[in-house]
């Protein structure tokens, strides 16, 4: 009996750090993804937003357009108003801006199968329990992000009101991006990972 207590606390103990790690690496990747994305369209933003819009938050449009997460502009005007959607990286006719659609799966996939060395993972049931929590901590980062990315103006022209607004709809960045992207992809890279140290 004392023998087996130690054995079934050391697994709770690599259960909760695996997922603990995982977590922690699903903030990193989505900032690393954030990242990358700066570095690709910043200039682009500089020039497209011509100082309208702080710069960090329109290359967080384009981080969420990366995740098919589209941008939702609204504007009113002395009442009369409408909304739209848009995708920063269809519109671009850069070939490297449409080259960011491929980054947050890369950096997914890369997560998940360091998770997976890391923890010397050799079978799916376990590749699934290091990949899938990378979703706690990417799906914090992007619903977070999805609300401080937005943006608002307010302006009067000869006593008549006009207003508009831009961010990453809600939803879809919670659900698409910071959920399914993660699950697929990060969970993905752990079992290939798992399937490779298996051999």
């Amino acid at each position: 009996m004392s023998h087996q207590r130690p054995t079934s606390t050391e697994g709770s103990v690599s259960r909760a750090s695996s997922v603990a790690a995982s977590a922690g690496l699903g903030v990193v990747a989505a900032l690393l993804g954030y990242l990358l994305t700066f570095l690709v369209v910043a200039s682009e933003v500089r020039s497209g937003l011509e100082g309208d819009v702080a710069e960090w938050k329109g290359v967080a449009w384009y981080f969420y357009n990366a995740h098919l997460v589209e941008i939702e502009a609204t504007g009113d005007v002395a009442g009369f108003g409408g909304t739209t959607t848009v995708d920063f990286i269809a519109q671009s006719d850069t070939a490297r801006v449409t080259l960011l659609y491929a980054v947050p799966p890369v950096v997914l996939l890369g997560v998940g199968a360091l998770l997976a060395y890391q923890f010397g993972v050799r079978d799916l049931g376990e590749a699934v329990v290091v990949g899938a929590p990378v979703t706690l901590g990417y799906v914090v980062v992007l619903a977070v992000g999805a609300v401080v990315s937005e943006t608002s103006t307010q302006a009067e022209f000869f006593g008549i009101q006009a207003s508009g607004s831009m961010a990453p709809e809600l939803l879809p960045a919670i659900l698409l991006g910071g959920l399914l992207f993660p699950l697929v992809f990060a969970t993905s890279g752990a079992v290939i990972a798992a399937v490779v140290q298996s051999r």
